[in-house]
C-alpha cells in the first residue's frame, strides 16, 4: 500500500471531564431508546432518512467493502406489498415453524403474526447484506465479514434515527427472501431486516423491560 493513499486524521482531542460528559450525556438518550410497535402517519422529510443511512454508512467494514445496501421505502403500495408478504411468512411461522420456547420468550413483547406499522410508519428502511460485490468490469469482488459489518451499520442506523428524534423498529420475517424480488434487488444481495421508522402513535405503549446492569454485560480486567 503506499503512502498517497492515506490522510491526516481529523481527529479533536478533548479532556477527560468533556469525554466523560458525552459519554454520560449518550448514554442517558440511548437509555431512552425504545422498539416501538404503534406508530403514526406523521411523515419524516426525506433528507433526514438520507442523512441517517449517511451515519450509517460511516460504519467500519472487513476491508472497507461497505457490504451494506439500504433501501428506504416509502411508496404506500410497496409497503403494502411488504406487509402482506411479511405476514403471510410470520402466520406460517407463528402457527407452524416457531419453537415453543421461542414463542413463550415472545410472550410478553405482545407480538404476533399482525404487522400494521409496516404499512403505517412512513418509512421501511430495508438493510441487505451484500455476499459480495461487482467491479467496474464486472467481475466478482469478495466481500470481508459481511454480516458483522452490517449489523455494524444497522446499530449506527438505528441511533442515527433515534438521535434525530424518530422511533424504530427492527422487525425481521421468517424468511425473509421476498424482499429481494420485491424489491428488485439482485441475488448477491441477502436482506437483513427491515427498519421501520418513524413518529410513535399518540398511545404507543411498550413493555415493561429492564435492562441488565453493567457488572452482568461487561468485565474489566
Amino acid at each position: 500500500m503506499t503512502e498517497d493513499r492515506f490522510e491526516p486524521l481529523d481527529w479533536r482531542p478533548l479532556a477527560d471531564d468533556e469525554m466523560a460528559r458525552r459519554a454520560r450525556e449518550f448514554r442517558m438518550e440511548a437509555s431512552r431508546r425504545r422498539t416501538v410497535r404503534h406508530f403514526c402517519d406523521r411523515p419524516v422529510p426525506e433528507s433526514i432518512i438520507e442523512d441517517c443511512i449517511l451515519a450509517a454508512g460511516t460504519a467500519p467494514s472487513g476491508a472497507h467493502r461497505q457490504p451494506w445496501r439500504f433501501v428506504a421505502v416509502s411508496d404506500p403500495e410497496t409497503k403494502r406489498r411488504i406487509r402482506e408478504a411479511a405476514e403471510s411468512e410470520e402466520a406460517e411461522f407463528y402457527e407452524h415453524r416457531a419453537p415453543a420456547d421461542w414463542l413463550e420468550a415472545l410472550a410478553p413483547l405482545g407480538t404476533d403474526a399482525d404487522k400494521p406499522f409496516l404499512e403505517i410508519a412512513p418509512w421501511l428502511i430495508v438493510v441487505f447484506a451484500e455476499s459480495y460485490g461487482v467491479d467496474d468490469s464486472g467481475e466478482r469482488v469478495k466481500n470481508y465479514y459481511v454480516q458483522e459489518s452490517v449489523g455494524i451499520a444497522t446499530g449506527m442506523l438505528i441511533s442515527a434515527a433515534h438521535a434525530a428524534g424518530l422511533a424504530t423498529l427492527t422487525h425481521t420475517p421468517s424468511p425473509m427472501r421476498f424482499l429481494g424480488s420485491l424489491l428488485g434487488r439482485p441475488d448477491r444481495e441477502r436482506p437483513f431486516l427491515i427498519l421501520v421508522v418513524g413518529h410513535p402513535a399518540a398511545e404507543a405503549l411498550v413493555p415493561s423491560l429492564v435492562r441488565k446492569p453493567l457488572e452482568e454485560i461487561a468485565t474489566f480486567l
